[in-house]
């Protein structure tokens, strides 16, 4: 559905709504632009898009259908960047991923969200107080949102961060609690994260270049801010991948000490029990000559013998940690 569709002529939004065809006729000059916003349109919605902007139709797919890896193309006079953005949900401790696809061309830029991407609601009323920004085209409004969506990957990288902490106390705890199955569901959502900004490096390095004409070249050193916040966080997934590989690895260590532990229990009660097993054994079997199943003191000595051997075999169990 179409969200917005604004015209800025000098860094100022003109006043009244636009159809499409209007919006791009009034942007013909050198200091206007248009801005139109979209959320999960369907084709027939984007096909008046395409056609008053002349969009390529493999880009055009790409934002319709979404699920795009972050990237940056360029189709004729037209930029396409794909974002993906973050967004912690705390009552579920998971990092939920959405999508802007952002068209960037003369005198226009077309945003188009999927999913749980950011909203650009604050986006725009941030652009517009700042007209001496804005003035500088639609590539203000491209660095606006890139640094949005990079700020709000600060927030998830902290919830990221409390739920490694958190297992990794689990792991390391005297009870000792199983959490294999909680580090795999954080390494895959950290390996979703890199994906989401490792790719966007080179995009966003590529922006603060100044290689696109569409990007103003005073907006050129906002995008080397943004790189370098990129860059960071980066370097933070990474160091949380590191983290979650060595609390496995503790874990899996943890688990195979505690199995062999039960081992060795298993083995030191299966000798307690094996000694007066087999002299019960022996005792059982129908021979005819046992002499010492008619002597008086016979009992009382195998008693006494099995006692002995279970009690010493108890003790050097006991003083080797088996039990």
């Amino acid at each position: 559905m179409f969200v917005d569709c604004a015209v800025y002529d000098q860094g100022r939004r003109r006043e009244g709504d636009f159809q499409l065809h209007d919006a791009l006729k009034e942007c013909q000059g050198n200091d206007s632009f248009a801005w139109i916003g979209l959320y999960e349109p369907t084709e027939d919605e984007f096909d008046s898009v395409r056609r008053e902007f002349q969009l390529h139709e493999l880009a055009v797919e790409d934002a319709i259908h979404a699920h795009q890896r972050p990237k940056l193309e360029v189709y004729g006079e037209t930029l396409f960047l794909v974002l993906k953005t973050a967004r912690y949900a705390d009552s579920e401790e998971v990092v939920d991923f959405g999508e802007i696809l952002v068209f960037l061309g003369g005198g226009f830029i077309i945003t188009v969200r999927h999913g749980e991407a950011t909203a650009l609601h604050d986006v725009r009323e941030s652009v517009e107080g700042n007209p001496e920004l804005l003035q500088h085209g639609p590539g203000a409004v491209l660095h606006a949102i890139v640094d949005r969506v990079v700020d709000d990957y600060v927030p998830a990288l902290e919830g990221l961060r409390v739920d490694i902490e958190e297992v990794e106390n689990d792991v390391f705890s005297p009870e000792r609690r199983s959490s294999a199955q909680r580090i795999y569901f954080l390494k895959r959502e950290v390996l979703q994260f890199t994906r989401a900004t490792a790719p966007l490096v080179d995009a966003v390095n590529r922006l603060a270049q100044g290689r696109y004409d569409h990007v103003h070249e005073k907006v050129h050193p906002y995008f080397r801010d943004v790189d370098d916040h990129l860059v960071r966080v980066h370097e933070q997934l990474e160091a949380f991948s590191d983290l979650l590989t060595s609390v496995l690895s503790a874990n899996l260590t943890q688990v195979t000490v505690q199995q062999n532990e039960d081992v060795r229990k298993i083995s030191a009660a299966v000798a307690l029990i094996a000694v007066p097993t087999m002299i019960a054994g022996i005792y059982g079997m129908n021979f005819d000559h046992m002499p010492e199943l008619g002597w008086q003191y016979g009992y009382p000595l195998v008693v006494g013998v099995m006692v002995t051997v279970c009690g010493a075999l108890y003790g050097y169990f006991k003083r080797a940690g088996w039990l």
